[in-house]
């Protein structure tokens, strides 16, 4: 497979609707943000952020005029009517006032009518996404709890504020874009829930040394954005060390240490809510050095470390049967490996070769092995991912093994 992979946003065109709050200075980096992966943005700004940053700023970010009152093109209309070209709508940042009158619909700003429009559109349904944004106190005023649940209901997005500073930050760009893919997708997952391992374990060998892999937990995060992406609700196992998922909502994170805490939190999430899908992509430690108390001493002579093998994680799956299990197999004959395994582990629906010159990296190749076909993937590690979980899809959604 070619190392190219069209970007998740390619061809979308999202409209853009920015309200007075002091987060409206956001706006540009998110059109970047936006447009780098892929996006046409169409601003629609209310007066009170006119009053904030300039619209030309908008239209410099995404190469279109700005949209700051509705005309007689009705561009509302245009849009997010009926016959609209929009793909999404998204109000970042969105006030207290905003939400309180999407709400209740009334539309009386520029990004008011666009949302009711969008809301209201019968020929096929444009997703909506809102960001608040405002002071913590009238993020707390009880009206504002309820005017969320009635956007959920209607089947709005709401991307949590960031609660700093005596304020509701808006999220940060990386989470609305996140949210901005999945509204976006064909959501191949939609409806199943996906449970991930990832990234590497450290077992102790005294109190301040640790035995642990090179793996950086990349390939585990790339694996939960992608699952996202394509609508599943995610939840990740993973080093507390390794980068954090964006706080989304059926996106949740779960950090681990060791091989035994990490065990202990993936049995207890199948046991509670068993998964769709099972991806076990983590670096799982295979042997744990009986830990000395205190720190071992310097020096000049051998030290010799007892290493005790450790449970397969794998195995312990096997037995709450879970419909689809995803295994990784690292090493330089990973690909002979792979392949043993699907034909003679039944449980296992598909095997990730993988060769250690990988681990740690951000680039690599990798061979994905189900019973049904080979395919080789070289590129970013979100390329791999986003691969993987397309082949996962076709095989989870399609019985294709």
């Amino acid at each position: 497979m070619a190392d190219t992979m069209e970007l998740p946003l390619t061809e979308k065109l999202i409209v853009l609707c920015v309200t007075g709050s002091i987060a409206c200075v956001e706006t540009v980096k998110l059109c970047h943000a936006l447009r780098r992966r892929g996006a046409e943005v169409q601003a629609v700004m209310s007066a009170a952020a006119c009053g904030i940053i300039h619209p030309d700023a908008l239209t410099y970010a995404t190469g279109r005029d700005t949209i700051i009152t509705i005309s007689g093109h009705v561009e509302h209309v245009t849009y997010c009517g009926d016959e609209g070209v929009a793909d999404l709508v998204l109000v970042a940042p969105a006030t207290a006032n905003t939400i309180a009158k999407i709400a209740c619909g009334i539309d009386d700003t520029p990004p008011t009518t666009f949302v009711t429009t969008a809301l209201g559109n019968t020929r096929e349904k444009i997703p909506v996404i809102i960001v608040p944004a405002m002071h913590k106190a009238m993020f707390r005023h009880p009206a504002i709890p309820n005017h969320l649940s009635q956007l959920a209901e209607w089947g709005i997005t709401v991307i949590e504020p960031r609660i700093e500073e005596g304020k509701a930050k808006i999220a940060d760009i990386d989470a609305i874009v996140l949210a901005c893919e999945r509204a976006c997708s064909t959501h191949t997952l939609a409806g199943t829930s996906v449970l991930i391992t990832g990234g590497r374990c450290e077992e102790p060998v005294d109190d301040i040394r640790i035995l642990t892999t090179r793996s950086s937990g990349t390939m585990g995060i790339e694996l939960a954005r992608a699952a996202y992406r394509s609508g599943a609700d995610v939840t990740l196992v993973h080093n507390e060390g390794a980068p954090a998922l964006p706080p989304l909502p059926n996106l949740k994170t779960i950090q681990t240490t060791t091989a035994a805490s990490m065990h202990t939190a993936v049995i207890d999430i199948i046991q509670h809510n068993k998964p769709d899908i099972y991806i076990s992509a983590a670096a799982i430690s295979d042997y744990a050095p009986e830990p000395y108390l205190g720190k071992i001493e310097s020096k000049d002579a051998p030290i010799t470390l007892t290493l005790n093998p450790l449970p397969k994680l794998l195995k312990r799956v096997f037995e709450f049967n879970v419909q689809t299990i995803i295994s990784f197999k690292l090493g330089e004959t990973a690909l002979k490996d792979a392949r043993h395994i699907i034909t003679n582990t039944p449980e296992i629906a598909m095997v990730i070769a993988n060769t250690t010159s990988n681990m740690g990296g951000a680039t690599g190749s990798i061979q994905i092995c189900s019973r049904s076909k080979e395919v080789t993937v070289h590129g970013s590690k979100e390329i791999l991912a986003r691969s993987i979980i397309t082949e996962i899809a076709d095989i989870h959604t399609h019985g294709v093994l």
